[in-house]
């Protein structure tokens, strides 16, 4: 698949601002006071509204963006949607209440912390049901999604917060995700289109002759399929790429909260941490759709 920059960041920083803000929602502690609640309320729902946003320059008419929340019975993109909207309407209510009377609404909390999961799980989702993709299509892609958002969100509120919160926390949390990611990947590099019963022969619709083979492809040059759905990253790059996401996305952060943890060094160094595991995600990220193997791609000579 090609990786639209855009989805790319989409996914990352939202992921990230919707972790912030479900940590919020459970009653993370960040201290008193009207400018620290700002900015913390901030920085969640800044993140996840400019994910959203770069979501719609990945469509033909981002001006009908809108109108995908109509098939919420069938799209679980238009489920991700109404979920994100919700969510940061109660988030924006719940800031206010915090930042205008100091008091975190236990309640209102909870159900910003429900919604800003649901969002997540519904984002994971739109990929996890494609049967088209074999590799999305496992229960680890919610849980890669959901875990690399609380991860990243923890590191985030850590660096806001108080030195209540034990780094040990968010280690386990970035080697859980990473666990978890490690295993996508172990699941990812077995699984093959013929796995999901799709081949050249259930790609041309000719099976009923024989054997298929490419001759000739249909088209003398580029059109919108090959662009976006055949794509095609070598291993060496991919490895390289591999290595660079889990070096920045795992080793630094880690490495940083034990420095943390064994110096006493302020909470707010764990935000180089939060930077750094951005930063690996969009190379993760960007494998993610790299890597994948749409069934389209078998009328173009893939086997």
């Amino acid at each position: 698949m090609h990786p639209a920059i855009s989805v790319i960041f989409f996914t990352v920083s939202s992921g990230a601002g919707f972790g912030l803000i479900f940590l919020i929602g459970l009653g993370f502690p960040f201290g008193s006071g009207a400018l620290r609640a700002f900015i913390v309320s901030l920085a969640g729902g800044g993140l996840a509204v400019a994910g959203l946003l770069a979501s719609t320059f990945h469509l033909g008419h981002p001006e009908r963006a809108w109108r995908a929340l109509s098939q919420w019975r069938s799209s679980w993109l238009s489920r991700e949607g109404i979920a994100a909207i919700l969510t940061l309407c109660l988030f924006g209510l719940y800031a206010l209440v915090w930042m205008w009377s100091g008091v975190r609404q236990p309640l209102l909390g909870l159900l910003v912390a429900l919604g800003a999961a649901t969002t997540v799980f519904t984002t994971a989702m739109i990929y996890a049901q494609l049967r088209t993709v074999p590799q999305w299509k496992t229960w680890l892609t919610p849980l890669v999604y959901l875990g690399f958002a609380l991860a990243s969100g923890w590191l985030l509120a850590s660096s806001f917060g108080t030195h209540w919160s034990p780094q040990v926390w968010g280690i386990g949390l970035v080697a859980l995700a990473w666990a978890a990611k490690w295993a996508w990947w172990v699941r990812a590099t077995r699984t093959r289109l013929s796995d999901a019963g799709s081949t050249p022969e259930t790609a041309t619709g000719l099976g009923f002759i024989g054997k298929v083979r490419l001759l000739e492809r249909p088209h003398s040059g580029e059109n919108y399929l090959t662009r976006e759905m055949v794509h095609r990253i070598g291993r060496k790059h991919a490895r390289k790429l591999r290595l660079l996401a889990m070096a920045l996305g795992a080793v630094v952060p880690v490495a940083i909260l034990i420095i943390t943890a064994l110096t006493g060094a302020p909470a707010v160094l764990n935000l180089a941490a939060a930077l750094s595991m951005l930063v690996g995600l969009l190379a993760e990220r960007w494998l993610f759709f790299a890597e994948a193997e749409h069934a389209v791609s078998l009328y173009y000579g893939n086997r």
